[in-house]
């Protein structure tokens, strides 16, 4: 459990030369590893928040879909699935990011997530859900294979902080998605959602024009770094990673898939339901950028117990209350899954130098998964006992599985939080 891993290099790392890649693109140079390049940094985070703006339809789309074409809990959480399971193409997509040029993916990816997300609403049956699902999963595929491990390598030496920023654009998306797509349905109804994949396919546009001159590729893995090494270089984080993520996964996708419908079940307007995953998702910024920042002072393994164990406590508190009373929970609960996810970024980043897209594809290819089928198992239980008790179990394993974050080696800063 001592170990510690290697976040040091040879001071070359988190360097892009303007050299000629494999395509033939110029790179901006990051003129050291202590440089914070904030400009290249946001356009990431913008390809972030607009796509997972979209990704964030899901949730507030679903009880107007299953009263549509009849669904039962269990098949809407295998449409979740769907739209997760081309995270298994990570680790490869992330992988040739390392060594071939793959901007383009991150320039697709909003408009491609954009447009089947938003065609959603006029789907005229449950295969083509499922099909429009696994598009738009191919989208997210693409852009977060590359483009956290890019947001990374341009954040330098604070990479805590740029993991951070770029997990801030997801809690902004997921924010504003829900909001949008009420909307939308209050105004247009299901059959006017096809219009709103109009915005995925400006903001692409947008970052045809910001990335134009920008390489995924990572100087020191195009001349080093085989893929047998990179996976070497993961493999003591591999294990404890797959077991916290099965552990956070049921919350996950009780809160992120199932919160609009277990209310409206309860007896809350749609709008109430809207809005609560808007308060769920919108203090999700000042956790991503809170939990990196403190984690690379008192060290990633702390605040990953402290975020997973409150997030199971403020669940359990909100099953409690009722009514407004659930948005200032919910308000704090934001806070929790963001800071995790944030941390475990950073980690992987630091096991894998060389290898940041592998590594950041391989873990979120990780967690994607699991939270998918963990919405397949939520779609059940809320079948079999009803959506309360299928939070309420979600909750207590994620409570008694908090600190399993012991079994992750240590990094310098929880060497030294220790120490001290």
């Amino acid at each position: 459990m001592s170990r510690s891993i290697n976040h040091s290099t040879n001071g070359t790392e988190g360097q892009t030369p303007a050299a000629d890649h494999t395509d033939g693109s110029t790179s901006p140079t990051v003129t050291g590893a202590a440089d914070f390049q904030a400009g290249h940094v946001l356009t990431f985070t913008f390809a972030h928040a607009v796509h997972d703006t979209y990704s964030a339809f899901m949730a507030p789309l679903l009880p107007a879909l299953i009263t549509k074409l009849s669904l039962s809990m269990t098949q809407a959480g295998v449409l979740d699935f769907a739209r997760t399971i081309p995270a298994i193409l990570q680790p490869l997509i992330g992988h040739l990011g390392d060594r071939v040029n793959l901007r383009y993916l991150i320039i697709l990816a909003p408009a491609i997530t954009g447009t089947m997300m938003s065609l959603l609403g006029v789907a005229p049956n449950y295969a083509v859900l499922l099909t429009l699902a696994l598009a738009a999963g191919l989208g997210a595929a693409f852009l977060h294979a590359v483009a956290p491990a890019m947001a990374g390598r341009f954040s330098g030496a604070k990479l805590g902080w740029g993991m951070g920023v770029w997990m801030v654009g997801g809690s902004l998306g997921f924010t504003i998605g829900p909001v949008i797509v009420v909307a939308a349905l209050d105004q247009i109804g299901l059959e006017g959602t096809p219009w709103l994949m109009i915005a995925g396919w400006i903001a692409s546009v947008i970052l045809i024009l910001r990335l134009r001159d920008t390489s995924t590729v990572s100087p020191t893995a195009q001349r080093r770094g085989s893929l047998r090494e990179g996976l070497h270089a993961f493999r003591p984080l591999m294990a404890p990673l797959v077991v916290l993520s099965v552990v956070r996964a049921l919350l996950t996708a009780a809160q992120m898939t199932f919160l609009p419908t277990l209310l409206i079940q309860e007896g809350e307007s749609l709008w109430f339901a809207g809005i609560s995953l808007t308060v769920l998702t919108g203090a999700g910024w000042i956790g991503a950028l809170s939990g990196g920042a403190i984690s690379d002072r008192l060290g990633r393994r702390m605040v990953l117990f402290l975020s997973m164990s409150l997030a199971a406590c403020l669940m359990l508190v909100f099953l409690a209350v009722d009514g407004w009373m659930r948005l200032p929970i919910l308000l704090l609960a934001g806070t929790t899954g963001p800071a995790a996810r944030t941390v475990f970024m950073a980690l992987v980043q630091e096991s894998c130098p060389d290898n940041r897209a592998l590594a950041t594809g391989t873990y979120l290819a990780v967690t994607f998964i699991t939270a998918s089928a963990a919405s397949v198992v939520v779609g059940v239980l809320g079948d079999l006992l009803g959506l309360r008790q299928a939070f309420i179990i979600s909750a207590i394993i994620l409570l008694l599985g908090s600190p399993l974050v012991r079994l992750l080696p240590e990094t310098a800063a929880d060497e030294a939080q220790r120490a001290g």
